[in-house]
């Protein structure tokens, strides 16, 4: 009977998080970062060169992003026709730029992203229970396979079958269920592993971090309560997200005031894009960072930012 129930438990979380996977739909950047009708016509209109780059520093100049392409340029895409959120990325499979893009997964016929990483990974850890605790309970039959302990009957070869899946499953769940979970903690996509976010400044592979415990809750949330269940409690709006850097690019809104006149936390480096309530608990703790950027900034005094040019990304 326990073995029923634990059983039953893990399948139904399993194919309850797979389900969530596969049928939520990838979050696209929200219509301020799309083109204007006019923009897009100036930019088409317009010859590569410094008349393009007009277009697109006035058309960011008042969105959350802090990232660049290698050349230093806006994140653009001319495909969707919109300035790129900061960790969002073109899909060539969905044809569409996915928010706080991971990879595309062919398992669950679905990008993985700002929407649906918390269930993607709940669906990682429970398949690896479920396969685990199926290897487990097979064992001890799977060992009297071998020792001529079981019955001459068809059901040799499905407890065979049953436990070298089990195991050979439970393997590769975990190297990928391990590597998702260094992910979360270093709060990096696997599409950032593979190339770092650069910044105004430079290139920093660790920008998005803010420790363990509040990489833990951007992904899972404030409520400990929700984090084993499959529901949505990610922090964010998925556009915009707070960075460990102190340096700020100039043409962007300096404070969370910029787009919400309403904030309160506007000496902390945090997205000018307006995160929801729970997400400003990340910073409550640090205030040192706005001291930094004082300093940091007094440093900086003088610098020239780096000729913004349009360059595609996918």
């Amino acid at each position: 009977v326990v073995c029923l129930v634990a059983y039953h438990i893990f399948f139904m979380l399993f194919v309850w998080s797979y389900w969530k996977t596969i049928f939520t739909l990838p979050m696209n950047p929200s219509k301020e970062f799309h083109l204007s009708y006019s923009d897009k016509e100036s930019l088409e209109r317009e010859p590569r060169g410094e008349s393009q780059q007009e277009v697109l520093r006035r058309a960011a100049k008042d969105l959350p992003i802090y990232t660049r392409t290698m050349s230093g340029a806006i994140r653009y895409c001319d495909r969707c026709h919109l300035v790129k959120p900061d960790r969002c990325h073109h899909c060539s499979v969905c044809d569409k730029c996915i928010l706080k893009m991971d990879h595309h997964c062919p398992w669950v016929n679905n990008c993985v992203g700002f929407s649906n990483y918390k269930f993607f990974l709940l669906f990682l850890a429970y398949s690896l229970l479920y396969c685990l605790f199926i290897a487990a309970t097979d064992l001890q039959y799977f060992i009297k396979f071998w020792t001529n302990g079981l019955p001459d009957t068809q059901a040799k070869f499905h407890i065979m079958f049953l436990f070298f899946a089990a195991a050979m499953f439970s393997v590769s769940l975990s190297s990928l269920f391990g590597y998702h979970c260094w992910l979360v903690s270093k709060n990096k996509s696997t599409l950032e592993v593979f190339r770092a976010p650069i910044f105004r400044h430079r290139t920093d592979k660790n920008g998005f971090s803010l420790g363990f415990s509040k990489n833990l809750r951007q992904v899972f949330g404030d409520e400990k309560k929700y984090w084993l269940v499959p529901v949505f409690s990610s922090l964010g709006d998925g556009c915009s997200f707070p960075t460990c850097l102190v340096n700020q690019d100039p043409e962007q809104a300096s404070t969370p005031g910029a787009l919400n006149s309403t904030s309160k936390t506007e000496n902390y480096l945090f997205p000018a894009k307006p995160l929801r309530d729970s997400q400003s608990h990340l910073l409550t703790d640090t205030p040192s960072w706005s001291e930094a950027s004082g300093k940091a900034e007094k440093g900086k005094v003088g610098m020239s930012n780096p000729a913004l040019t349009m360059e595609n990304e996918t």
